[in-house]
């Protein structure tokens, strides 16, 4: 899996076709750590290392389910979007025993290449720990026409760790009549356990490829989602659960693989996506944490 910590030691060009100017990026970088800690008898996660560098940070954790429930943090990048040049790196890692969940307060924005065709890059690295619990929900993620970058996530889990989460991504802003006809992404997924990978991915998504409107592929959808979940104790009654709450649709469809529940969307409506992942999310938490499900306050704001 690629990382992008560091573009300094970046080609001109790499393997994907990306063009990278270090002497014109905009770095940030976040890196968290969650422990579990023992106070008045009572076990609370607590965010315990909080280091950031350039537009990257959180303000501070939350508690909406309790003290002694799941940590909220929410991400935040003032700028709101990425453009060329910027590069981003996002370290998390949830100790053991504790429970955290991340979030961002916005859709991120992926905004149209410079006049050069120089690329972004966003690396999400999070690591968890035995029996701790990580939720990773982050708003959509919105590709403007004309953009260019990579984006990896890397999730490693100890053995007993668990995890759910989800990524959503929009390509161009149909409603405005700017759909995404040029530009060039990459997406990268990693999930591993005990240094075993349990499900690997990599998506390149190019406008003007046969695979991006081809029926066999992409099929000229703008809206698609993923949505995992690893530490269920019976995956089968789950996805029963699923099917059976779930609009009955041809967008989406959800299966099990070496430990891994998986959701995926592929359509053309964001709130449609959205409300998909989130139904099932809130059927899945339950099970998965013995916790239900308790809605951030930042996606009703």
């Amino acid at each position: 899996m690629t990382a992008f910590p560091n573009l300094q030691g970046l080609p001109a060009a790499n393997d994907s076709g990306h063009r990278f100017d270090a002497g014109r990026r905009w770095a940030a970088s976040l890196s968290l750590g969650f422990e579990s800690r023992l106070e008045h008898s009572d076990r609370v996660t607590r965010l315990t290392r909080r280091h950031h560098s350039g537009p990257l940070r959180v303000q501070r954790p939350f508690y909406p389910e309790g003290r002694t429930g799941c940590c909220h943090v929410y991400l935040l990048h003032p700028p709101g979007g990425l453009v060329s040049g910027d590069a981003l790196t996002i370290e998390a890692t949830v100790g053991e025993g504790s429970h955290a969940l991340l979030t961002t307060p916005a859709a991120a924005k992926l905004y149209k290449a410079d006049s050069h065709g120089v690329a972004w890059a966003q690396h999400t690295q999070l690591t968890v720990a035995k029996d701790a619990i990580l939720e990773y929900l982050p708003q959509e993620t919105i590709a403007f026409d004309g953009s260019r970058g990579e984006q990896s996530t890397t999730i490693d889990l100890a053995i007993g760790a668990r995890t759910l989460g989800w990524e959503i991504l929009a390509l161009g802003r149909p409603a405005s009549r700017l759909p995404f006809v040029s530009g060039h992404l990459e997406q990268r997924f990693r999930l591993t356990r005990d240094g075993q990978p349990l499900w690997l991915e990599r998506q390149p998504l190019d406008p003007t490829h046969p695979r991006f409107g081809g029926k066999w592929g992409q099929g000229g959808a703008t809206v698609q989602a993923t949505l995992w979940a690893v530490g269920l104790d019976d995956e089968a009654d789950a996805i029963d659960a699923v099917r059976a709450a779930l609009p009955g649709t041809n967008r989406w469809a959800i299966t099990r693989r070496r430990g891994v529940v998986l959701l995926r969307y592929l359509g053309n409506e964001r709130n449609e996506a959205w409300a998909l992942c989130q139904q099932a999310w809130e059927i899945l938490r339950p099970r998965l944490t013995g916790l239900e499900a308790h809605i951030p306050r930042i996606w009703l704001t």
